[in-house]
């Protein structure tokens, strides 16, 4: 199969293991972009919830409820490791989705504090994430646990996400936005900001613009593509293949995408994919959920 995604026929789906994935919309495409790096040969199934987005802004019990709902879809149709690709819903709903399945290997995204920490210089650091995130109990425990000897000054950003995913990417109102949410962290001196937002290093470029050379900007999917691959090595007795470029694929398992928006939305999230994302032989199904 020459494809890197593809679509997987139905009767197919239940019998495959996979790695299941979801996110509010297109940001965890940077995760799943970096999972299919380091496990180029296990099949994947992508749900972007973009028929609800954007999560930062919704209320706990809501995130939870849609949480739950993703995890048993993609459990029934073969995950048998889980990557919440979202901030917001690892820090409202992970416990909730670890309760639920107790067996299930979950990794979560969350910010990366304590990285974080032990990059900056001058002990000032910067965290971008939605509101609701910012506002978690999980993401208060993080500081506590991690940063107690430096300042953390977090900046929430409600309406990033939705600018992202509607695809404006360097449009004049995203440099407006941008310039007013770095303000406050360039006005405080920080050295280090993380993104705290799987969605924003879709951005990174634009993000480092406004900040300038002095501040550097760190994400994790990395450090959660490679927690993923050791959990499915633990669940599956067959070794990885060599790690090789997704720019440069050969016959490679199919990565199933599927989005819950309507029309216009699937539409968008299609053009996303392969637009920017260069999946340009990418298929994304519809998920009435």
């Amino acid at each position: 199969m020459n494809a890197v995604f593809t679509t997987i026929p139905l009767a197919l789906r239940a019998a495959s293991a996979r790695i299941g994935v979801f996110d509010s919309g297109v940001g965890g495409l940077t995760v799943l972009r970096e999972l299919h790096r380091v496990l180029p040969g296990v099949p994947m199934h992508y749900v972007a919830d973009n028929g609800h987005a954007p999560y930062g802004q919704r209320s706990p019990e809501f995130i939870i409820e849609r949480s739950l709902a993703l995890t048993d879809y993609l459990t029934s149709q073969g995950t048998r490791v889980l990557v919440v690709a979202c901030n917001t819903a690892t820090a409202q709903a992970v416990a909730a989705l670890r309760q639920r399945w107790p067996e299930l290997p979950i990794v979560g995204i969350e910010p990366g504090i304590k990285p974080a920490v032990a990059a900056s210089r001058n002990g000032r650091i910067g965290v971008m994430a939605t509101p609701s995130t910012i506002a978690s109990a999980r993401y208060q425990s993080l500081i506590e646990r991690h940063a107690p000897t430096v300042q953390v000054f977090s900046q929430a950003c409600p309406g990033l996400v939705n600018l992202i995913e509607r695809g404006e990417l360097d449009s004049p109102a995203l440099h407006r936005l941008l310039q007013t949410l770095c303000a406050p962290l360039i006005d405080a001196g920080v050295d280090t900001v993380l993104m705290g937002c799987t969605h924003y290093p879709l951005v990174q470029a634009q993000l480092q613009s406004h900040f300038g050379g002095g501040v550097q900007l760190l994400n994790i999917e990395t450090a959660v593509a490679q927690q993923a691959a050791r959990l499915w090595a633990a669940k599956s007795p067959v070794t990885p293949p060599p790690t090789y470029s997704i720019e440069n694929p050969v016959d490679r398992q199919p990565v199933l995408l599927e989005a819950t928006g309507d029309a216009t939305q699937l539409a968008r999230f299609q053009n996303f994919v392969q637009e920017v994302m260069g999946w340009h032989s990418a298929s994304v199904q519809a998920l009435r959920r």
